[in-house]
């Protein structure tokens, strides 16, 4: 069985099959902010997308989080590190990405157990 949540007919914000939350990639709704600000709205997004799915940040197993600009990489973990849980941090990448908009400065995606 699979369950789609907030499905666009391009795709679905979340979908939960075989156990897992599959997330789309997600950007900031807010994208006037810098990277941190972006992180912090996009952190926001994925509890809210986890809670939908029936689960939270402690189940997630692996997270892609892509930079427009892999300078501001520690800038970005300074907001993660704030949100993730220090005993269930996932398995993780970060790269540099042209991205689908000039103002988009990070994108994550992850996938959790439920």
């Amino acid at each position: 069985m699979i369950t789609r949540h907030e499905n666009t007919g391009r795709l679905s914000k979340v979908l939960v099959a075989n156990g897992f939350a599959f997330m789309s990639g997600l950007t900031a709704k807010d994208r006037s902010g810098d990277v941190a600000e972006q992180t912090t709205d996009i952190l926001a997004q994925i509890d809210a997308y986890l809670a939908m799915a029936g689960t939270d940040k402690t189940k997630i197993v692996n997270a892609n989080i892509w930079l427009k600009d892999v300078g501001d990489f520690s800038v970005m973990n300074g907001a993660w590190e704030t949100w993730v849980d220090r005993d269930a941090t996932p398995a993780r990448a970060t790269v540099e990405s042209r991205l689908a908009a000039d103002d988009i400065l990070v994108e994550i995606q992850v996938q959790a157990l439920v």
